[in-house]
């Protein structure tokens, strides 16, 4: 700390050539992989550097470098637990490989291109766009100016040159939770979807229809709750309250879930799961509290994270899906 002002003092590289006695572009050419640098010169200048703490600029090493070490990570909904974990573990991810993210929170999904020029600015050496809803035009620029875009946890349908695609397989869980919901009995389900025009909610219905039809079975009832736990009690509602109510529910995520949980118990009387199943989908932290206790589909997030960062280093356009695996716990029938 700077004793008169009270502000952070960073030791400078010119402090450390001083006390070394070498000069400035010695200490540089020791913090430099592949420097021609004495060894004496160079344990000298790290002793110092240990003891007055000091350590070079990484933005100062990335102005005049190819690469400057930071990863554009764009996000929109880190209020979804979900996402925040996903984000956390994209995080650490990069830092284990020697990175740094640059996190930046979209403002709404039609307004990503705003933070373009932020992402320039920084001269990132790729991007991961981490969200169900936004579009796909920032994907377009970076891939246009070669920069290595990644989209997780969504799939575009035709992804932009370049781009590579990281997501779980939706489509094969929504067959997987049809499978199970048939076989402990249920025959009236019926689905709640996120946000109408994301390809994750997409793919899960999609699969879950799929695997309905193969047993001649249809939905009894569709509704969407915007991935919210309020709108997945608002969509519950309406199912619940017709004469034709379903005897399950397959929600799009956890959080719609654990609204549909609250609304059948408090509002409906409803026992689960002996008059309604429930599952959900992420396996999020909430899903295992004892009140709720939900049966959920886990995505991989460690996976999903992995795949992610290692998919910037790939070239040419690639598309990755994980398995999802189910967790069963106390709102479905015993099987």
């Amino acid at each position: 700390m700077d004793g008169e002002s009270g502000r952070r003092r960073w030791v400078s590289a010119l402090e450390v050539a001083r006390d070394a006695g070498v000069s400035r572009s010695a200490v540089s050419r020791a913090f430099t992989e592949g420097a021609s640098v004495a060894p004496a010169t160079r344990a000298r200048v790290m002793e110092v550097a240990r003891r007055l703490g000091y350590a070079p600029s990484a933005m100062g090493r990335g102005l005049g470098a190819a690469r400057t070490g930071l990863v554009g990570l764009v996000v929109a909904e880190l209020t979804n637990p979900f996402y925040a974990a996903l984000t956390e573990a994209v995080a650490v991810a990069l830092l284990a490989r020697g990175q740094a993210p640059l996190l930046l929170i979209a403002p709404a999904a039609g307004r990503t291109d705003e933070l373009l020029p932020q992402l320039a600015g920084w001269r990132v050496d790729g991007v991961i766009i981490a969200s169900a809803t936004l579009g796909s035009r920032m994907a377009r620029a970076c891939a246009a100016a070669r920069t290595p875009v990644v989209l997780l946890d969504r799939q575009a349908g035709r992804p932009p040159s370049g781009v590579r695609e990281v997501s779980s397989d939706n489509m094969a869980a929504g067959e997987a939770v049809a499978a199970l919901l048939l076989a402990r009995g249920h025959r009236r389900p019926a689905f709640i979807a996120g946000i109408e025009d994301t390809a994750t909610s997409r793919a899960r219905e999609a699969g879950f229809r799929s695997g309905l039809a193969d047993s001649g079975v249809a939905l009894a009832g569709r509704e969407a709750g915007g991935f919210t736990r309020a709108g997945g009690a608002a969509a519950a509602r309406r199912l619940l309250r017709g004469s034709a109510r379903p005897d399950a529910v397959f929600c799009a995520n956890d959080e719609m879930a654990l609204g549909v949980l609250d609304c059948a118990r408090g509002e409906f009387g409803l026992s689960v799961p002996g008059e309604l199943g429930v599952i959900g989908f992420d396996d999020i932290a909430q899903a295992a509290l004892e009140g709720y206790a939900l049966t959920t589909i886990r995505q991989d997030v460690s996976g999903l994270a992995a795949a992610a960062v290692a998919a910037l280093d790939v070239g040419g356009p690639v598309r990755c899906l994980l398995p999802c695996a189910l967790v069963e716990r106390a709102t479905l029938r015993a099987g």
